[in-house]
């Protein structure tokens, strides 16, 4: 055969055999890795978590004949592509969810590794993923080493006396790091709410924590990488708590259903552990116990059904940060907490969603404005205001408003209480009402923590002067779920119906 003859066939299969290629397999990949369906998760708590990927590809008929996992300990292993915990070679299998973990017995507080390989249906492979990570949390009850603090203030006697003042307790807890950090964790749990700092600055984006459960039987705690928030030498972690379910007020719904009497109830309690490892490999536990100090705070009342009251007034100056704070502290509590099993929080934590700004701002009568946001949703509104120390603002919540412009406030009444119907102590009419009372310092920002409304109108009394459309915000709330898909149509009529139900689907998941 002449040379160029020999090219010409040579060519030929050559570009046979890139089409092949290019048809077996065109961008055949695994993507979306996930573990007890979340990606890189920070705090499991199951010996045998489960993996899971999705498929995709360009062509058509393409699916998975077989799969390769291998499960480090360390990231270097992991780049080096030595699974030393589990490598399962070649699997031929089709599944592509729910693949048990089955090597090595994993420890608690470890973050471990993994990578995939997977075979399309020609037995052609992808390469190996990038390594995707699970980290967990306590395996065994043991691994708890914090116990359940308070207080120390008793439970009211009366149903009266849980519509009075009840300032919400702080508590503060002091350490040093002076080693070389490798990585710092916060494990929490405070009933019903709590918000978490470390040097003033708080501690992760979750609102409404921790997810509401049957208390005696299950209560559920987030784990939060602190890391990056820690300093060497002087540190100091915070605790705010709130109401929440655990500590409802005694409302009889439609005039005769307490909750309270339901539910499993106490005074707000904690149980955290702050974990540090460090480069050396030792690692230092702060648990939560009588060491820690507590002061009464700025949140004088709180209800998830009436609202939150704060005076900035009684803020205690420098609680949460290093520096040095007042008098009026004192040693927290052991007390015993709810009896529920402790375990990690899986579902998607409530977050601030969107920001709403308002439409327009009306003054109906002299020092009494209605904002409109423009949107029915559920949430809470942002204040930045500035005034006299003492000055008290008042948000008055309402879905609707009456022809003389007027917040129709009985759209959001809570459970129908309206006529004196709400038990003793209870209001004559159960409005969902904030308060902020200034401290006189500046501009002051502030929006509720231990509560949310359904609303689209605001009613503000109580303003130094007259807000502006900058003052107000709204913050949307919802458990934030991962968004599946999208609808829209040629028909408008639909897509405005379509956004609705977006809307009104997402103030109802909490």
């Amino acid at each position: 055969m002449k040379p160029n003859k020999i090219i010409l066939a040579f060519s030929i299969l050559f570009l046979q055999f890139v089409c092949y290629s290019a048809l077996a397999n065109p961008a055949f990949k695994a993507d979306k890795f996930t573990c007890e369906y979340i990606e890189n998760p920070l705090g499991i708590e199951t010996s045998f978590p489960r993996l899971s990927w999705t498929i995709s590809g360009t062509g058509r008929n393409q699916s998975q004949s077989a799969y390769e996992i291998l499960v480090s300990d360390n990231i270097k292993d992991a780049n080096q592509l030595k699974g030393n915990v589990w490598n399962t070679g070649k699997v031929i299998s089709a599944a592509n969810i729910h693949i048990q973990y089955n090597g090595k017995a994993l420890k608690s507080f470890t973050r471990y590794y993994w990578r995939l390989k997977i075979y399309d249906q020609n037995g052609v492979a992808t390469g190996w993923s990038e390594p995707n990570w699970f980290e967990t949390a306590m395996l065994h009850p043991s691994d708890w080493q914090a116990k359940w603090i308070g207080d120390g203030s008793s439970q009211f006697a009366s149903d009266e006396e849980f519509y009075q003042t009840d300032p919400m307790p702080l508590f503060r807890k002091s350490f040093k790091t002076n080693k070389k950090l490798s990585s710092a964790r916060l494990y929490v749990s405070g009933v019903g709410y709590y918000e978490a700092y470390l040097n003033g600055e708080k501690i992760g984006d979750h609102m409404l924590d921790p997810g509401w459960t049957a208390y005696a039987k299950e209560v559920l705690y987030a784990v939060y990488d602190i890391t990056a928030q820690v300093k060497k030498g002087d540190n100091t972690a915070g605790i705010m708590l709130g109401n929440g379910f655990y500590n409802p007020l005694p409302l009889k719904f439609w005039g005769g259903l307490n909750m309270r009497a339901e539910l499993t109830t106490g005074r707000p309690s904690v149980k955290a552990m702050i974990r540090f490892n460090y480069a050396d490999g030792s690692s230092v536990v702060i648990p939560t116990d009588e060491t820690w100090q507590t002061a009464p705070g700025p949140v004088m009342r709180n209800s998830v059904y009436l609202g939150e009251h704060y005076d900035a007034r009684s803020e205690k100056e420098n609680w949460n940060s290093p520096k040095p704070v007042d008098q009026g502290w004192k040693a927290a509590k052991v007390v015993d907490g709810p009896a529920g099993v402790l375990r990690a929080q899986m579902q998607p934590p409530i977050r601030i969603t969107k920001i709403l700004k308002p439409v327009e701002i009306a003054e109906i009568k002299p020092g009494v404005f209605v904002v409109d946001m423009g949107q029915n949703f559920a949430g809470v509104a942002r204040l930045r205001v500035k005034g006299p120390a003492g000055t008290k603002v008042t948000l008055r919540y309402g879905e609707d408003k009456y022809p003389d412009g007027n917040v129709n406030l009985m759209t959001s009444v809570t459970g129908q209480i309206k006529n004196n119907n709400g038990g003793p102590g209870a209001p004559p009419i159960a409005w969902q009402e904030d308060s902020y009372t200034l401290k006189g310092k500046g501009l002051e920002t502030w929006s509720p923590r231990f509560t949310f409304h359904g609303f689209r109108y605001l009613e503000v009394t109580g303003w130094p002067g007259k807000p502006t459309l900058n003052d107000i915000e709204g913050l949307r709330m919802n458990s934030d779920l991962e968004t599946d898909g999208e609808f829209s149509s040629s028909n408008s009529m639909f897509n405005k119906l379509n956004e609705n139900i977006q809307w009104t689907f997402l103030s109802n998941v909490f």
